[in-house]
């Protein structure tokens, strides 16, 4: 195959929604249809003892939650599928920012019963900033939910967004009987089998008596609203799917395998292969043949028996390939990887190549950060991968003084993934971690316990803000550091950042200092570090 046909025939997606909605669940459903794994498990583990392959984590298994991006690459029908299951919840949404900026196109979860949510707006907006691509899938339809056309209505309203129905149910609840594929006019009955996969009728003509003598009574119904649909919402446009200005919809119900193959079988058809990429210098396109990549994530302890550091890498463009001599930009020194691996979860195989969309794994000892590229020998610079100012401040320290080195290295390593914030005062050397929802602080503890076997203790602080500092006028800078120097504190990679107490002092520092300016993230001055 040569690397053109290898470049077209891949999709890269991630899957978002706010929590519960049955993102995970729908995760698993599509590894299985994949042929990845022979039987999909449960995302709440109570009597189920195969817990969900994308929650690798044992604070996702206790908890139910995802708490970190997983990576599954698959084969289907010809196309090499990598899905990205993003947390869920707003708590590790930073997270979840980052991981879309590695994604071609998106596919948003919502539930029948609780339509749009909070978080999914939020997720939403970074979508269109980056005019991704949308598919909606309208899930749970097992269970008793909302009219569908309000749910359209509310879909177009609340994610600002046309949408074009590309499947239409028959009732929902205990009443469910199926789904009508409007884009491959076929009838797929439903059953509530967890395992089994559903054959789809063919239905060409929708006043066919068969079609009566398959769903009874609701037959005409169905006719009636897919009359509506016809007339109410725009036929499907590739293109405009392309441009994110029309999100097709599906529905369906990923727990009971319903509505999930519909959706796959069209999504390989219509999704986009690897998209350019925006550098500062310039456009990156998938065809070209120089390499080029950025680390979007970062993850230590992918497997707790060797204490192992991954770095997560989206390949841009050009092909890549193991013990070859890549240029990592930052550091300007050459570098070259003989394991790199493709992932399934925690699980992980050596690659000898990988292409644009794909996903890999570089082994990593502190030589990456997240936003790094990695080149042919080019000098790029990949954006849009910002820290965000933290909004919960908390102290830590060491509860175990044995356990000083596993407590510090610890940190080190999971402040690298980016899940959190690390900052230590100038004046009395004091660590302050930093995170945007207070589950974090939950996950750091126990991760540092279970992965490193260091105990920490928590004091909460009162602050309003981190906000990463710089100007033009040394002395200015010198001053207001001098005044302030109880708020002065050091990132993990030196940067300054003042610790503003409240809007109040933050507004009052930025008109007494206007040579000063004051960043809420810190990508412009990680890039110059």
């Amino acid at each position: 195959m040569t690397r053109e046909e290898e470049i077209k025939r891949r999709r890269t997606f991630g899957i978002i929604s706010h929590p519960d909605a049955g993102k995970t669940t729908l995760t698993e459903k599509l590894l299985l249809f994949g042929g990845a794994i022979n039987v999909a498990g449960a995302v709440k583990s109570n009597k189920i003892k195969k817990t969900a392959t994308s929650d690798f984590m044992e604070i996702e298994r206790q908890r139910g939650i995802s708490v970190a991006t997983s990576v599954m690459g698959f084969e289907y029908e010809g196309y090499k599928i990598n899905i990205l299951d993003t947390p869920g919840h707003q708590d590790f949404a930073e997270d979840t920012f980052r991981t879309l900026t590695a994604c071609d196109s998106v596919i948003i979860v919502v539930d029948s019963a609780k339509g749009v949510e909070a978080q999914t707006r939020k997720l939403m907006q970074v979508c269109r900033m980056r005019k991704t691509p949308v598919i909606v899938l309208v899930n749970k339809l097992d269970r008793i939910g909302r009219d569908p056309f309000d749910l359209m209505d509310e879909i177009e309203k609340e994610l600002q967004i046309q949408v074009c129905p590309l499947t239409w149910p028959i009732n929902s609840g205990p009443d469910f009987k199926g789904v009508y594929n409007i884009y491959r006019k076929n009838l797929s009955l439903y059953r509530a089998d967890i395992q089994s996969i559903t054959e789809a009728i063919d239905f060409e003509d929708i006043n066919t008596p068969e079609l009566d003598e398959q769903i009874g009574s609701d037959a005409d119904t169905l006719r009636e609203h897919l009359e509506l649909v016809d007339g109410v919402y725009p036929p499907f446009n590739n293109e405009e799917y392309f441009d994110a200005e029309i999100a097709p919809v599906f529905f369906g119900s990923a727990l009971h395998n319903f509505g999930v193959k519909e959706l796959l079988d069209c999504f390989v058809e219509i999704a986009p292969s690897p998209l350019p990429t925006k550098a500062i210098e310039r456009v990156v396109k998938p065809m070209e043949e120089e390499f080029t990549g950025y680390i979007f994530k970062i993850h230590a302890n992918m497997d707790p028996n060797h204490r192992n550091r991954l770095a997560f890498v989206k390949v841009c463009s050009g092909k890549f390939e193991r013990n070859t001599n890549y240029y990592h930009v930052r550091m300007g020194k050459k570098m070259k990887f003989s394991s790199p691996t493709a992932f399934m979860a925690e699980k992980k195989s050596i690659i000898d190549e990988a292409y644009p969309g794909d996903i890999v794994g570089l082994p990593d000892n502190g030589n990456f950060k997240i936003g790094d590229t990695i080149t042919g020998g080019e000098e790029l610079h990949f954006k849009g991968l910002p820290s965000f100012s933290p909004e919960m401040f908390k102290y830590i320290d060491n509860a175990d003084p044995m356990k000083y080195k596993q407590l510090a290295k610890g940190i080190d390593q999971l402040m690298d993934e980016g899940v959190a914030q690390l900052f230590t005062l100038d004046f009395n050397g004091r660590k302050l971690i930093g995170t945007v929802g207070a589950l974090q602080f939950e996950v750091i503890e126990y991760r540092l316990l279970h992965e490193y076997g260091a105990s920490c203790r928590w004091t909460p602080m009162n602050m309003y803000k981190a906000c990463w500092i710089s100007s033009d006028d040394q002395e200015q800078l010198e001053n207001f550091k001098k005044h302030k120097y109880q708020y002065i504190a050091k990132d993990k990679h030196g940067n300054d950042v003042f610790l503003a107490e409240s809007q109040y002092l933050l507004q009052m520092a930025q008109s007494n200092y206007p040579k000063i300016t004051f960043n809420f993230t810190s990508e412009l001055v990680q890039k110059e570090a």
